[in-house]
């Protein structure tokens, strides 16, 4: 009787201690493991919220682009701020010598024209970007409109022409909160988490101010520290941050009690606690799993990728690699034509490729979107240079209603340590010989050099895809030299009117020259025509000629080219082609054209 009596006590003691402890574990690890989930989340969303104020920011550089190839001039400002609005933009704006004088849309914002360099509330902090010459963020300020804002005041410096820089002005774009970035606080909002978003007043104020929050009080949140303008910002950068907890805390009082209660009989308890451990070391192995890979492809994430690139480099720090860059050739058309379940699928099968074709040593990962990153450890550029061009030429598909599709794609890589001795560097390094790939036609592969130049993708994107490819004409650019009169760019326009299909079948039908165009017995007329109205003084010509088309027949048309210096070309020529029988149909009333 006494035995029964003790050892179920015993028992009974035993399984209130093990099950003390084992609930107070729980929590610890509850607490832990929703921690763990919060951190992820408050990277990929604060990493969303950075790149969306960087793009609210970028509206400033593109005025900034505008200006310079303007020489401080913008013609149809209405037009191109049009193009720059967006659900999340209040306004965009001009300040020539600090004073607004043009704003977009007018209505509703003419009291915005002020001169902000001896204004009482945006004077002080206007002069110090001036100063600086920096980027500055304000706000948020309450909206004359209703509702809140951020006003981006970018500086412009313009060579005068002495080659002195002087101040022109500032560009500004005024953006919406929390309109701007509340795709990402709508989600967090969604997944039931409390947040408070706030940054430095200023680069004047250190104090961190509220931009938006859904609550009052945060209880021992995660943090994700933001650094705004990273590109853009020459001192003083924006530092933001952003806070997350679960609504309902740290802890689950429900799951506590349920293991509690249910674990006072010993049989449950000794099963519910083997099969609760299992899980939880499960779940770690998972949390630790989602923090370091792409849910989609499998492959490294991105800050997987860097962590594992940092750690090979730590280790073997004389050891070269090559780090490489690559994305699929115009993904956006892929989605857009086929949806973007099918744009999932071809991001699919170039991870399996990518799997099958590099070696088990390599590193592969998905940076985000569509663009993919390879680490190719104890070896250099001139090593894997044919191994890199066999890739990017190998054919790859993707299904679609039953019918393969194929896609294209571009890859830039780099080498450790001879052209960049940091990861990052080496990153931005493959990230610049890749869009030296874009910038010439695409469906190609670049080992990085020195010289090549990281901001053409910014001022490739929106000078040529914005504007030319809505400019209502046919346009080229071709190379301003005698002997070399290479083609870099044709417009769709243009490759509607020559009847090429893309550009690659152009660049190939043409041998990217000029001449190549013009009926031959007309080359040598038209060329010389060319020259001499250039030599004369003038920056425009005006010729009239038969263009050769793809299948062999001619078009009469009228070309008007300007010469122009460029940065990174020498001189090109700009042109405008039309075709001479539709100005003939349109305006034969106006003149008489005879054929060419």
């Amino acid at each position: 009787m006494k035995k029964k009596t003790i050892v179920p006590l015993i028992v009974f003691l035993v399984g209130i201690c093990l099950l003390s402890v084992f609930t107070y574990n729980t929590n610890v690890q509850i607490q832990k493991d929703r921690r763990t989930i919060a951190k992820l989340n408050v990277v990929t969303y604060g990493q969303r919220i950075e790149n969306d104020i960087e793009n609210g920011i970028e509206i400033t550089d593109t005025l900034k682009q505008v200006l310079i190839n303007g020489n401080g001039q913008i013609i149809n400002f209405s037009k191109i701020a049009e193009n720059l609005m967006s659900y999340s933009v209040q306004s965009v704006q001009l300040a020539p010598n600090g004073v607004v004088t043009e704003i977009y849309p007018e209505e509703g914002n003419e009291t915005g024209k002020i001169d902000l360099l001896k204004d009482s509330k945006r004077g002080e902090i206007s002069n110090y970007a001036k100063d600086h010459n920096i980027t500055i963020i304000q706000g948020p300020i309450k909206l004359k409109q209703g509702g809140s804002g951020l006003v981006v005041r970018n500086p412009i410096y313009l060579e005068d022409e002495n080659g002195q820089e002087y101040f022109w002005g500032f560009t500004i774009v005024i953006l919406r909160v929390p309109e701007i970035f509340e795709d990402s606080t709508n989600a967090l909002s969604k997944f039931k988490y409390n947040y408070r978003l706030s940054r430095e007043a200023s680069v004047l104020d250190k104090k961190y101010v509220e931009v938006d929050a859904n609550c009052d009080k945060m209880i021992r949140p995660v943090t994700y520290n933001l650094t705004v303008g990273k590109e853009k910002l020459t001192v003083g950068k924006e530092k933001w941050k952003l806070e997350i907890m679960p609504r309902a805390g740290w802890s689950n009082s429900t799951t506590l009690y349920l293991i509690f209660f249910g674990g006072l009989s010993l049989v449950l308890l000794l099963t519910g606690l083997t099969i609760v451990l299992f899980l939880l070391d499960e779940r770690r192995v998972e949390l630790k799993e989602l923090a370091n890979k792409d849910g989609l492809t499998k492959l490294y994430n991105r800050y997987g990728f860097d962590e594992m690139v940092e750690k090979m480099i730590s280790k073997n720090p004389k050891e070269h690699c090559v780090a490489v860059l690559l994305d699929v050739d115009d993904f956006k058309l892929i989605n857009d034509m086929y949806g973007h379940a099918y744009g999932d699928k071809a991001l699919i099968s170039l991870s399996e490729n990518m799997q099958k074709f590099f070696p088990s040593s390599a590193l592969l990962g998905r940076n985000g979107g569509d663009e993919f990153c390879i680490l190719l450890p104890n070896c250099t550029m001139e090593e894997v240079k044919e191994s890199l061009i066999e890739f990017t030429k190998t054919p790859k598909t993707f299904s679609y209603k039953g019918q393969t599709y194929s896609f294209c794609i571009s890859l830039g890589y780099a080498e450790y340590p001879n052209n960049a001795i940091e990861r990052s560097q080496l990153m931005r390094c493959a990230d610049t010989a890749l869009y030296e790939v874009k910038l010439h036609g695409k469906n190609g592969c670049k080992a990085y050099q020195e010289g090549f130049q990281s901001g053409v993708r910014k001022q490739l994107g929106f000078v040529l895809n914005d504007i030319s490819e809505n400019l209502p004409g046919a346009f080229i650019i071709y190379r301003a030299d005698k002997e070399d009169d290479e083609i870099f760019y044709a417009n769709k326009e243009f490759l509607d009117m020559a009847g090429y299909e893309n550009l690659d079948a152009f660049f190939n039908g043409t041998k990217k020259s000029f001449r190549n165009l013009i009926r031959e017995d007309q080359q040598k007329a038209v060329e010389t025509s060319i020259w001499n109205q250039i030599e004369s003084g003038s920056k425009n010509d005006y010729i009239h000629y038969q263009l050769r088309r793809q299948d062999g027949t001619y078009i009469p048309v009228l070309d008007q080219g300007r010469i122009v210096e460029s940065e990174r070309f020498g001189r090109v020529f700009y042109v405008l082609f039309m075709d001479w029988q539709a100005m003939q149909s349109h305006y034969s009333e106006k003149f008489n054209a005879k054929d060419v």
